[in-house]
């Protein structure tokens, strides 16, 4: 029976490239998107006798808010209670995505660092 080879530099590629198709898979998964923040919230009315100022659960709402950067801007944008919850959870998909590609890059870097020492000259390599 042939003796285990011991680990190698091609099979640290492939571990690499193996996940780096599995980070990918992820990425088909991703539905629509939008950056920003969704926020829901209940609100004092302007009517000073209005029970909403002394009581919290009678405050009025849920009023829906989306908040992103545009050109350097702030953009507010007003929802309705039904897109309220779907732009809530775009703005998790975007989350969610800008993680996998945080992922997918380490993973990348420490794929061509190995891709570079492979096809390094010996002469050439420096330690560690």
């Amino acid at each position: 029976m042939p003796e285990p080879h011991p680990p190698s530099r091609a099979s640290g590629l492939d571990r690499h490239a193996q996940r780096f198709l599995e980070l990918k898979q992820e990425l088909l998964d991703v539905g629509y998107f939008c950056k920003g923040t969704v926020l829901e919230r209940k609100m004092k009315c302007g009517q000073p006798g209005c029970a909403c100022h002394t009581d919290p659960a009678k405050r009025h709402g849920p009023y829906w808010e989306w908040t992103y950067k545009l050109n350097g801007k702030t953009v507010h944008v007003q929802l309705t209670a039904e897109a309220g919850p779907i732009y809530q959870t775009a703005s998790r998909q975007h989350r969610q995505l800008k993680l996998a590609l945080a992922r997918l890059e380490r993973l990348s870097r420490a794929a061509l660092k190995s891709l570079a020492r492979k096809v390094q000259p010996p002469h050439n390599r420096s330690p560690g």
